[in-house]
């Protein structure tokens, strides 16, 4: 299945309901297939507030129903799936070399189609998008590849930056006690 036509037919009926698709996910299954759906918002401006707006349940309602319709219609699909339809979330999928180059200097893992130095796992930070050659930084040593290498990736969240630091340690001694 074309995983990239289909996000691209998703993004055409999406643009209506001020939503994109970032991509597609088939996992494919003996019982039921899984279609699962990335949503994020066309205009990423703030809202009135100085707060910028999330895709929220109601918009995945929005466009479950609107692509539910589609897959009804031209059932580019085979056999039984569940479509589920999701916001990206902190931890967001990278679907294309442009969404990776939106996340320049952040830490990223992805899963390699191919060995790229006896590795196919790579977790590092994101140094440079040009085009399509991704270059990473992980355990020390500089990755680039293109993107056709990649089968797929993820921003790994920054919890501090998020304000989540990390919580002291409870039932230890007080600093400065026997």
């Amino acid at each position: 299945m074309d995983t990239q036509a289909l996000a691209q037919r998703f993004t055409e009926v999406l643009a209506d309901l001020g939503l994109e698709c970032l991509g597609v996910e088939f996992t494919p299954s003996h019982g039921q297939s899984t279609l699962r759906v990335y949503l994020d918002l066309l205009d990423k401006s703030s809202t009135g507030e100085g707060e910028r707006r999330e895709v929220g349940i109601e918009d995945c309602e929005s466009a479950s129903r609107e692509l539910s319709a589609l897959l009804d219609v031209e059932d580019p699909v085979p056999g039984h799936y569940v479509l589920e339809v999701s916001s990206p979330g902190i931890d967001r999928p990278l679907f294309t070399a442009a969404q990776f180059a939106q996340v320049s200097g952040q830490e990223v893992k992805l899963l390699l189609k191919a060995s790229l130095e006896g590795r196919r796992r790579l977790r590092g930070k994101l140094v440079l998008v040009d085009g399509e050659r991704i270059t990473l930084e992980a355990e020390g040593k500089t990755f680039e590849f293109e993107h056709a290498l990649v089968e797929s990736a993820r921003v790994v969240p920054d919890w501090v930056a998020l304000g989540y630091a990390p919580q002291p340690k409870r039932g230890g001694k007080p600093a400065g006690k026997n």
